[in-house]
């Protein structure tokens, strides 16, 4: 029997506030030392009140609208109930019938087609604490609560089940991290936890609009990891209905050590989270007028710059595409063409940038593990070093070693050329006597090139370039080959 692949995800994002959702602690968290921002609000205590953060409910309908969404008039926020170690009041703070947006949309692309991936809400919460696992010497096992992430404003962004492969659920991700970036709301960084994913997978029969007993699987810290675990239960699912076993509803963690999911707690039973309005805060008024100076801030989106570096700047979809996927290297990119000399070919410029900054630029950042923002190659050192090409100082083979080192070092190309002795031979009368000796030392290719094979010219060059170690002007080295050859 053919299945069908039923996903859907539910997202949580931090938000780039100052502070925390309901008090005045900072939301700065990351490097603090344990327990230091806190107060009686995110702690817990008995008697306290809570106050809304305006500028994450501001960051909260900026994505809403980014998203397609609709905003009400009136929200509110409710209390979810449950027992946990790192939720300090036994309950948190979220929303739950009537969110703060609702009925939106994302439109993906896979293998170039395009699908809307329908969104159900965007609501807003706050985080919990953090729970730290130890071993001490003696091989016992403990756990320490850190309550710094206690109350950090959280964004939750739940998709409908329209995903279906692990491809679309990936591209969902990206799309969706992309958009929060773009909007300066969140960092979207997956392995710092501010961007954290869990996914609800399902199979049914192909053809069926009957969904079955769905798995909802954690612990998924990059879209390598969500690819991969979906993968994996997608498969694990069907290979139990081919035995003839029983799916059941059930909450799996992802393990990547072993590339597998496991069972964490059945969930045949939906979790009772008691929800109720949230007594310590007023319902929440959404002005129309807020709602529209709110859109009319809103930056340009990843599909509008795409389609801009497109019909502007000549560029391919696919180029386009992913310069635009992150807001980082887009900048970089416009940056680069903003340092263009007077006159210069606005388009050839373009492919010539895109195709650095995706192929060498991109290849050292994945390798070095290294985020644009952190990089020591600056839009300038490019810029340079594309003059340099351009003016016949530096041979294209040899840019990418100075390429390389200008990313390494943050030296510029210039330096580098001098330091190096890159700069390329474009001298005739210093390149004449390393053609007379390729010839001599080559008489068969000389007598195959004679005789119409035009691969014995080719090889030819290739002595002439590896004899001055690619620092040759390539077309003076064919025109004095040529010559010397007739």
């Amino acid at each position: 029997m053919e299945y069908e692949t039923v996903i859907g995800l539910e997202v949580h994002a931090q938000l780039l506030t100052k502070s925390k959702m309901f008090c005045r602690c900072s939301a700065e968290y990351a490097d603090a030392t344990p327990n230091t921002h806190v107060c009686p609000v995110c702690l817990g205590m008995p008697g306290v009140l809570p106050t809304i953060n305006k500028r994450a409910i501001e960051y909260a309908i900026m994505t809403a609208l980014a998203l397609n969404c609709s905003i009400p008039e009136n929200t509110r926020f409710d209390r979810k109930n449950y027992p946990y170690p790192d939720l300090m009041k036994g309950y948190q703070i979220s929303q739950y019938d009537n969110p703060l947006s609702q009925k939106g949309w994302l439109t993906i692309e896979v293998e170039g087609e395009s699908k809307e991936i329908g969104i159900t809400r965007v609501h807003q919460e706050e985080d919990v604490a953090k729970l730290v696992h130890r071993t001490d010497p003696s091989g016992e096992s403990y756990s320490l609560v850190d309550v710094n992430r206690a109350g950090v404003p959280l964004m939750e962004i739940v998709s409908e089940p329209d995903m279906r492969s692990p491809e679309e659920a990936r591209e969902y991700l990206m799309k969706l991290r992309s958009i929060l970036q773009y909007l300066g709301v969140s960092t979207g960084n997956m392995e710092e936890g501010s961007f954290r994913c869990d996914a609800n997978v399902s199979i049914r029969p192909a053809g069926s609009k009957k969904f079955l007993s769905k798995v909802e699987v954690k612990n998924m810290n990059s879209f390598k990891a969500v690819y991969r675990a979906l993968a994996y239960e997608v498969e694990r699912q069907r290979k139990v209905l081919e035995e003839g076993g029983r799916l059941v509803q059930e909450t799996r963690g992802w393990v990547e050590e072993k590339g597998a999911t496991v069972s964490q707690r059945s969930k045949e039973q939906a979790h009772d989270y008691r929800y109720f309005p949230e007594p310590d805060l007023p319902p929440l008024s959404v002005s129309r007028e807020w709602v529209e100076q709110i859109k009319a801030r809103l930056l340009e989106l990843p599909d509008a710059r795409r389609d801009r570096f497109m019909s502007q700047l000549g560029l391919s979809r696919y180029d386009a595409s992913l310069l635009t996927v992150s807001k980082a290297m887009a900048d970089f990119f416009e940056s680069c063409l903003g340092l263009m000399p007077q006159g210069a070919d606005v388009e050839k410029r373009a492919k010539t940038v895109a195709n650095w900054l995706l192929g060498e630029f991109n290849r050292l950042l994945n390798a070095t593990d290294t985020e644009i923002e952190k990089s020591r190659l600056m839009p300038q050192h490019l810029v340079e070093m594309l003059d340099l090409i351009d003016k016949g100082t530096l041979s294209t083979s040899m840019a990418k070693t100075v390429f390389e080192e200008m990313f390494r070092s943050g030296k510029k190309a210039q330096e580098i050329v001098q330091e190096k002795g890159l700069a390329q031979i474009s001298s005739s009368s210093e390149l004449d006597g390393i053609i007379e000796q390729v010839i001599a030392a080559n008489p068969q290719a000389v007598a195959d090139f004679r005789q119409g094979k035009e691969q014995a010219f080719k090889f030819l060059v290739g002595q002439a370039m590896k004899a001055t170690k690619g620092q040759a002007n390539p077309r003076i080295v064919n025109d004095l080959l040529r010559r010397k050859l007739a």
